[in-house]
């Protein structure tokens, strides 16, 4: 695309990278897309993954704490304060842990297919 060579959308959003040339910042913040990235200009200013990270997040982190609650509950039975102590941590360390590299995917993969509102670009080159 436009003299760039091709980058894995999984790569830059892992990597939290701009998806045309994998190596600027994606995000300015936490979770603020940068307005342009900073090694090739791409404009990234209306790039928008909308709530399709959260989802995925909830779709992995969900059964993975449900998995190990039912581990601990039926091997230890520990008091619900222990679980109370345990899994909110766990639920918020991993979905944080998860949301910056998840929405840089879904964005990498936007701009890989040129995906975004009809009659609207979303990047601009």
């Amino acid at each position: 695309m436009n003299g760039y060579p091709a980058v894995s959308p999984f790569r830059a959003g892992i990597r939290c990278r701009c998806p045309r040339c994998g190596n600027g910042p994606l995000y300015s913040g936490f979770l603020t897309v940068a307005d342009r990235c900073a090694a090739c200009g791409l404009g990234l200013k209306s790039a928008d993954s909308g709530d399709g990270p959260a989802v995925f997040i909830m779709f992995v982190v969900g059964p993975i704490v449900v998995a190990l609650a039912f581990w601990v509950e039926f091997t230890f039975s520990p008091p619900y304060w222990v679980h109370m102590v345990l899994w909110g941590p766990a639920i918020l360390g991993g979905s944080l842990a998860l949301l910056r590299p998840f929405k840089a995917t879904l964005i990498a993969l936007q701009y890989r297919h040129r995906a975004g509102d009809a009659g609207q670009k979303t990047f601009e080159e």
